[in-house]
């Protein structure tokens, strides 16, 4: 046996890395189809939008004009800071027992969506933890967007 021969002789090598070049590019191409097939990759455009709120609660004040009721006997204005125009279809507040839409033609007066500078008046208990909640447009997922915890919570 010579030695020389041995240390020279690298035949096996190069269909070894080529069959493991040929099972990697086969798995990657067939998880790319899979990915379309299977709709995995239309879910990833239905993003959350980002938007700020803040919050004024007042004790002890029922609200007047327009407003959504969760609750009574506290005022609690939600007010839209900055960031995404959102239809007000799409939003909720809630506070974990009660909630109800933005959509009601009396809570955002004659806009149909939520933009900056836009607010919303909600009706609460003293005890409650209020949440802004979107719901996204195929209705089966939802975020949420901001939280208030009134002052007896």
């Amino acid at each position: 046996m010579d030695l020389k021969q041995l240390i020279n002789d690298d035949d096996a090598v190069s269909p070894v890395i080529g069959v493991i070049l040929m099972v990697a590019i086969t798995v990657i191409l067939a998880a790319v189809i899979a990915s379309f097939v299977l709709g995995l990759g239309d879910q990833t455009s239905n993003t959350t939008p980002q938007a700020s709120f803040s919050f004024d609660y007042e004790q002890g004040t029922s609200p007047s004009g327009s407003f959504i009721s969760i609750g009574s006997g506290n005022t609690l204005e939600i007010v839209h800071d900055g960031g995404d125009t959102i239809d007000s279809e799409r939003l909720s507040v809630s506070d974990g027992t009660n909630s109800a839409d933005f959509d009601d033609p009396d809570a955002l007066g004659a806009s149909a969506a939520m933009s900056a500078g836009n607010s919303v008046t909600v009706e609460i208990e003293n005890d409650d933890v209020v949440r802004v909640i979107y719901s996204g447009e195929s209705g089966d997922s939802s975020s949420t967007l901001a939280t208030y915890e009134a002052p007896g919570a």
